[in-house]
């Protein structure tokens, strides 16, 4: 009975840890000139979607993990072209680099 309750508290322990971890995730809304990492700015081994942003005189890159949102518009800017595009989702920081997954990609207006 003893190990039944302490496996109780440790999975109530462990599921308040995983929802304030979902609770952090803020959506966030970018626009800026979507590129592809391995054709255009030869930083990735693989195609991947970036989407170079201005920030304070800067230029950020957002890498898009791949996600069906994400792929639909690869071929738009797959060897060497660029596309003005919008992207909601969640940013996150992965060794040094803003990756985003995204939700929503689209043209900018």
């Amino acid at each position: 009975m003893k190990k039944f309750i302490i496996t109780i508290l440790a999975g109530l322990v462990l599921a308040g840890v995983s929802t304030r971890a979902f609770a952090e995730d803020k959506v966030t809304t970018i626009t800026g000139d979507m590129v592809c990492g391995k054709c255009t700015l030869h930083e990735t081994a693989k195609c991947q979607n970036v989407i170079q942003v201005k920030q304070d005189g800067k230029t950020v890159n957002y890498y898009l993990t791949k996600n069906d949102v994400s792929d639909a518009m690869h071929e738009d800017v797959c060897h060497g072209d660029s596309k003005k595009v919008t992207a909601t989702g969640v940013v996150t920081e992965k060794d040094g680099k803003e990756m985003m997954t995204v939700s929503k990609l689209e043209a900018a207006k």
